[in-house]
């Protein structure tokens, strides 16, 4: 194969495998995905695999991919969430085809739908309680049993299901049913609810309805009436796909999608469970769904990730029915390599102590240029001012150390980032003990030069000047839950990682004064930043740790 052709190849996967024998076939003239978000949280990276795999479908194969919200329980849904996602999908870097879909859209059909069902003797209004109905389902090892109103005739379960869109019925007095099989060995076929009283007002439909579908029943239906060719879910709901089926086979519509399952993502030192999510945000353990720390789109943005690396590692994860625990360095392994290639570089200092250049004026304010970024000098170059009083990073410091430190040492030299050579003569501590001052002397002949004696300096720093630089509010992120599998421990708020926000206040050079929000930094020495996009301004700085330089976990 050649350079150009593994660049354009496309992943393969048996879903694509799938359509490629539909399209050669002749099953399907064209391909029509859709991604069905319930707009009831925000979206997490679970569903970021789910978008790239839809609509990526759909752009490789010259497609369409809907954006459908699954509204039919109005009692979790707000409209802030519908906003939310269609940010996210947009901001991934996917365009849905036409207008918004909601499953609202056709409550009116469905409704329709639902009355066949019940003409054919096939749904009825069961009016045993909620737990009643818990209890007659039976178990895995043991077969339901009927309702008493299982055999009530479909004259009179229309007549009931009229009254129950009237609003005669009080919440949880009734519901319809589809009548399949008690004794079924698919516990979702043993006559699972088709709609329920919920006197709720609807974010769509307003106060139209006080009777809402189910999402088995509205799925596989609206899938139907979108026209679309492959319903594409994960795992957990392989079981509905005989209801899937079952619904469509029983009613008068002309398209029959069919449904495939894949696994869901599972990614170390977090949780994927919405419930969990949200109750993390509920009980403010973190700051909000948008917190860095969190696995939504929101969050990963938030901090720093591209719609690239996301995408990269959607990739790389691939598309199986295999379950299985992705390690957080994949993610992280896509988001450095985005970065090292784009991220222009700078210097700040997040633990700041005072170096004092003796033989400088006080007046001195030399202008040094440096690259954006070492690898590609299309990006340009930046001034960093060289003053007599600079700020380093605290452990860069040591009064004593072995040759392994090589960084700055008292009595020894080392060289600044994109600057001169120093040495530190003398420290200035306070009543504490504790560091104020480090008085160093530079030498004037080292500029991008190594010692004209041939002495060797191997150390490297960076700084910024202490007078002309910008304080700044550096955040640093780390893994949200101190093990891998969060989700497996009695409760998953014991294994919180205390360190998972430290912050610092430091200082930027001065050309971060005009940072844009989101726009990602190399801190040399230090790692990938970005400037909060929801905190920083210019009069007030915040950055965000999106990654170290390398992965200091894996070692």
């Amino acid at each position: 194969m050649s350079e150009a052709d593994a660049v354009t190849t496309k992943p393969s996967n048996f879903i694509r495998q799938i359509i490629d024998k539909d399209l050669a076939s002749g099953k399907h003239n064209s391909v029509h995905t859709r991604f069905p978000p319930e707009p009831n949280g925000y979206l997490h990276i679970g569903h970021a695999k789910s978008i790239c795999l839809n609509f990526g479908i759909a752009q490789d194969y010259q497609g369409q991919c809907n954006l459908r919200f699954d509204d039919t329980n109005p009692e979790k849904e707000e409209i802030d969430y519908v906003h939310s996602i269609m940010d996210d999908v947009n901001w991934l870097g996917f365009q849905w085809n036409g207008e918004i879909c909601y499953s609202s859209n056709y409550f009116d059909q469905l409704y329709q739908y639902a009355v066949e069902l019940i003409e054919k003797g096939l749904a009825y209004v069961d009016k045993l309680s909620p737990d009643e109905i818990r209890e007659y389902r039976g178990t895995l090892t043991a077969p339901g049993k009927n309702s008493p109103y299982r055999d009530t005739s479909p004259e009179e379960n229309l007549a009931q299901f009229e009254k129950m869109r009237a609003g005669e019925f009080a919440e949880g007095s009734c519901c319809l049913r589809a009548k399949i099989n008690m004794a079924s060995p698919v516990m979702c076929m043993r006559d699972p609810v088709l709609y329920r009283v919920k006197f709720a007002h609807h974010h769509q439909t307003g106060d139209k309805w006080c009777i809402y579908p189910m999402y088995d029943f509205t799925h596989c239906i609206s899938d139907a009436l979108e026209g679309i060719t492959h319903s594409l879910c994960t795992l957990e709901f392989q079981d509905n796909r005989q209801l899937y089926d079952w619904v469509l086979d029983n009613i008068t519509i002309d398209c029959h999608p069919r449904q495939y399952e894949f696994s869901r993502l599972n990614l170390e030192y977090t949780v994927m469970s919405k419930r969990k999510l949200n109750s993390l945000v509920t009980e403010k353990l973190v700051s909000g769904w948008n917190d860095p720390r969190m696995p939504t789109i929101a969050g990963l943005r938030r901090r720093g990730y591209t719609p690239g690396s996301i995408q990269e590692f959607s990739k790389r994860i691939g598309i199986t029915k295999q379950e299985n625990m992705i390690e957080i360095g994949m993610l992280e392994a896509c988001i450095r390599e985005d970065l090292e290639h784009s991220a222009p570089r700078a210097m700040a200092v997040i633990d700041p102590v005072k170096l004092v250049i003796s033989n400088l004026a006080p007046e001195h304010n030399e202008m040094l240029s440096a690259p954006v970024h070492p690898k590609d000098e299309s990006m340009g170059v930046r001034q960093l001012p060289f003053t007599k009083e600079i700020f380093i990073d605290r452990a860069d410091f040591r009064e004593e150390a072995n040759k392994k430190y090589k960084r700055l040492v008292l009595g020894k030299e080392v060289r600044l980032r994109n600057a001169y050579v120093v040495r530190a003569d003398e420290v200035i501590k306070d009543d504490k003990g504790e560091i104020q001052e480090i008085h160093c002397t530079y030498d004037p002949e080292t500029l991008g030069v190594n010692p004209a004696d041939g002495r060797k300096v191997k150390g490297v720093i960076h700084w910024v000047s202490a007078t002309q630089s910008v304080p700044a509010e550096f955040r640093i992120y780390d893994r949200l839950f101190s093990v891998a599998n969060p989700a497996a421990a009695d409760d998953f708020h014991e294994v919180l990682n205390p360190e998972s926000l430290v912050i610092k206040q430091g200082f930027a050079e001065q050309s971060l004064k005009m940072a844009k929000v989101e726009q990602a930094y190399q801190f040399e020495r230090e790692g990938y930043f970005c400037a909060d996009n929801q905190d920083s301004s210019e009069d007030g700085l915040v950055f965000n740790l999106t990654v170290a330089l390398r992965d200091t976990w894996g070692g």
